[in-house]
């Protein structure tokens, strides 16, 4: 296992939540080993100051974020506000480099997989021609087991190599209402992707401790490790 990509079913789903544990996870596990971690395209401030603050990457900027647009809109429509294109093999070569430098790689991808990357490519698109390892986080809510139905349909289509689905409370929430409005069981069963666990919501989602014991109780390096 070298590169992990975390998308999700939509925006805010989660992904950085569930990025960040498993980046503190690897760093307070696998110490001796190096993690590079990255956000493809980003538009507006958001993950990647983020990234800088929460974790010692010995990494640039642009190591991190090779595309960045100021407005806080889809790539396409970012890029066309500055008269830009977006270039994804400026994305491709960064992300070569950091996987020849790092142990480990973790991507966490913009929006959710129908989110569209340029005018003729999504999210989706991008994961299944790149051949990334996959996890799919999808939010504990109403309407999330056919979030997660459709999300996998639109993976399997464009051929992504999507190693589980974690689960993640964006609010409080019981174990009663993790059950009723997503039941591990049922999303397997109708996906047959393994859920690979629940991430609890967290009122600091920067404590890096905590961030890491969340991760440890998550079955992804099983379902990930090639």
């Amino acid at each position: 296992m070298n590169t992990l990509l975390i998308t999700g079913t939509d925006t805010e789903a989660g992904k950085t939540v569930v990025t960040t544990a498993l980046a503190a996870y690897w760093q307070k596990y696998y110490p001796q080993r190096s993690l590079g971690i990255m956000k493809p395209i980003q538009s507006g401030l958001g993950d990647r100051e983020l990234y800088q603050t929460l974790f010692n990457l010995e990494q640039s900027p642009e190591e991190i974020t090779p595309l960045y647009f100021q407005a806080p809109l889809a790539p396409p429509i970012a890029a066309a506000k500055e008269n830009r294109q977006v270039d994804l093999a400026v994305v491709w070569r960064t992300l070569l480099a950091l996987q020849k430098q790092r142990d480990f790689v973790l991507v966490e991808s913009l929006g959710g997989l129908g989110s569209p990357i340029t005018d003729e490519s999504t999210v989706a698109d991008l994961a299944g021609e790149w051949r990334l390892q996959t996890i799919l986080v999808v939010p504990v809510r109403l309407g999330a087991i056919a979030s997660a139905v459709a999300n996998v349909a639109l993976a399997r289509q464009t051929k992504i190599n999507l190693r589980g689905i974690i689960l993640n409370c964006t609010q409080p929430r019981t174990e009663a209402e993790i059950a009723d409005l997503t039941p591990p069981d049922l999303i397997q069963s109708l996906t047959n992707i393994p859920v690979l666990g629940c991430v609890p919501y967290l009122e600091n989602p920067r404590d890096l401790a905590k961030l890491a014991e969340v991760a440890a109780a998550l079955d992804w390096e099983i379902y990930c490790r090639e």
